[in-house]
């Protein structure tokens, strides 16, 4: 189980990407809404301990993120927004590499992760050759090739085409059984089929946490758009960022 506890994030500027988020989620897919500029982005990097909270706590399992980042590296998978590749690789020599920097020497392994991503008939092609939706594809094989326990996607589909996102929405849904997914985007039909929770983020709050059903539900609409955009347009802002 992830407890997140009273997080924060203010940047040198004084200005707070993050403020006094609080949430627990257990298994299954978390689907983290909010319009670009909602603080998705900067509470999934604390969560992947790619930078540390100004203040509050994180605590994945028995691990407590922020004192000892390494323990929880060794259980996640991460794709960031912005995935660089190495251009003069091969697809199979790029999953290879970063394969062995998580502890996985196995060339099956590799190959069933690039049979995922239906990059298997391109593994002996220069990355550099690659369009923005086979990189991303690429950064989803190198998230999931350590069978992570927490794997954290951010804007994933981005550069997918319907039949890709489609795939990997699928993709997603299997992995959440057993393990915590947790998904960020702005796009309401990456996650309505797939999610288990969704958390809803505006000017750097939390402002809604629950299944998709409830929020419906008290939302009095009939579709996870039409509540997000019920709670984005009629949550108040919890706090004024300082300037």
């Amino acid at each position: 189980m992830l407890h997140i506890t009273s997080v924060s994030k203010r940047f040198r500027a004084g200005n707070y990407g993050v403020r006094e988020v609080t949430f627990s989620a257990k298994g299954g897919v978390l689907g983290l809404l909010g319009r670009n500029g909602a603080g998705k982005t900067t509470l999934m990097q604390m969560i992947a301990t790619v930078t540390r909270p100004s203040a509050g706590g994180i605590v994945f399992g028995d691990i407590d993120v922020v004192r000892k980042p390494d323990e929880l590296r060794r259980r996640l998978g991460y794709l960031p927004q912005d995935f660089g590749v190495y251009d003069n690789l091969t697809a199979l020599e790029f999953l290879t590499y970063f394969a062995a920097l998580k502890g996985v020497h196995s060339k099956t392994k590799v190959q069933e992760m690039l049979e995922l991503v239906n990059l298997h008939g391109a593994a002996n092609r220069a990355v550099g050759g690659f369009s923005g939706g086979m990189k991303q594809r690429l950064g989803i094989a190198q998230a999931l090739v350590n069978d992570p326990d927490l794997v954290i996607v951010d804007e994933p589909t981005a550069g997918l085409d319907p039949e890709e996102r489609l795939r990997f929405r699928n993709v997603l849904s299997e992995l959440g059984e057993g393990r915590l997914v947790i998904l960020s985007t702005h796009i309401v039909s990456d996650i309505e089929s797939i999610a288990t929770e969704i958390a809803i983020m505006k000017d750097g709050a939390l402002v809604a946490l629950d299944t998709p059903d409830t929020l419906m539900h008290n939302t009095a609409t009939t579709s996870l758009e039409a509540a997000f955009l019920a709670v984005i347009n009629n949550a108040p802002m919890r706090y004024t960022a300082v300037a």
